[in-house]
């Protein structure tokens, strides 16, 4: 019988996991709470493939504990394969799959959502009504339908997010290296990444992280912006150079920002910090600031994504088993 161990299965993963093994009944699942490590590989001896997802970098002993233990099929539940060690797995002849689309309208619904949460002043609002201020002024609101909402990336977490702006009566433009044909047709692209900084009230970034795109929001680019922009990033935390923001939030620059990633979030993001002193000054002070949405990488997480994320992962790694050709595997180069 063929059988998968899958690692690092959430509470809210297993009935997903349950629905997909009721629907395969002739695999044999196991699994384990515990991430992927050189120790734990053991756990998955006899398996015939590995699902997983981990913040955890997928080093080269790690690896090689799986090839140990007979396993070289590994299909990750998420998009991200920066964190694996590509050399080691093409050595050791690692066949690999991700999960590229789980759900696009999970992310850009967060996106939209806290960009009008930061536009209405909602944070503020909040902290007034909650200490029995419930005067208006002088928290007042910007109305969606009135700002240029500028999108950076128009695959497609990107358009979804276009299309959600759009709804609230926004005029959107956009900027993307890769230009989307019907996108192109409409007139939505503007011809440089400066043309649209200088045009957008609200900028939402859903590009990757490669070197290309790190710290593509720093003091430049700030300063090329419109006063009282509204900067949002639910993609990658490189992207935006925190102590630059900090910058433009100080300044005034900068009416908001809301940030569902952050550059140095591994072992910060993702843990309980209550009653502990916390490790990080730099976020713990744009958490507190009013003007500044914080989110710990959730942006992706609902019920909907969750699901298409175990399921997809489990047929993917089926396949992979089965000598089938996988819906989305990740091209190993070393």
């Amino acid at each position: 019988m063929t059988k998968i161990f899958a690692y690092a299965i959430r509470e809210d993963e297993k009935p997903f996991l349950k629905e997909w093994e009721d629907a395969h009944k002739d695999v044999e699942v196991e699994y384990t709470d515990k991430l992927l490590t050189p120790e734990t590989a053991a756990l998955a001896k006899g398996a015939d493939g590995v699902v997983v997802y981990q913040q955890l970098d997928y080093t080269a002993e790690t690896l090689q504990a799986l090839a140990d233990n007979g396993i070289t099929k590994m299909s990750l539940r998420n998009v991200g394969v920066d964190n694996i060690d590509m050399a080691k797995a093409k050595e050791l002849g690692f066949q690999i799959t991700n999960v590229p689309v789980y759900s696009p309208d999970a992310i850009a619904e967060h996106a939209a959502i806290q960009a009008a949460r930061i536009l209405r002043q909602d944070k503020r609002m909040d902290e007034k009504v909650a200490r029995h201020d419930l005067r208006w002024a002088p928290t007042i609101g910007r109305e969606v339908r009135d700002q240029v909402v500028g999108v950076v990336g128009t695959g497609h977490i990107g358009q979804v997010f276009m299309k959600i702006m759009e709804g609230f009566g926004a005029k959107v433009i956009a900027y993307d290296i890769f230009k989307n044909p019907e996108l192109e047709k409409k007139g939505y692209y503007v011809d440089s990444l400066d043309d649209l900084y200088k045009q957008a009230d609200v900028i939402s970034l859903h590009v990757p992280d490669v070197p290309a795109n790190v710290h593509m929001i720093n003091d430049k680019s700030i300063a090329e912006m419109k006063q009282d922009v509204v900067i949002v990033n639910v993609s990658r935390g490189p992207l935006v150079d925190t102590d630059a923001i900090i910058r433009g939030l100080d300044s005034g620059k900068v009416f908001g920002y809301v940030m569902d990633v952050y550059e140095g979030e591994v072992g910060v993001f993702n843990e309980d910090w209550e009653g502990k002193e916390f490790p990080d000054a730099r976020l713990a002070d744009l958490i507190a600031r009013p003007n500044v949405l914080v989110t710990p990488h959730t942006a992706f997480y609902t019920t909907h994504a969750v699901r298409n994320m175990v399921v997809k992962a489990f047929d993917n790694n089926l396949e992979l088993v089965e000598g089938k050709e996988a819906e989305t595997p990740v091209k190993v180069e070393g």
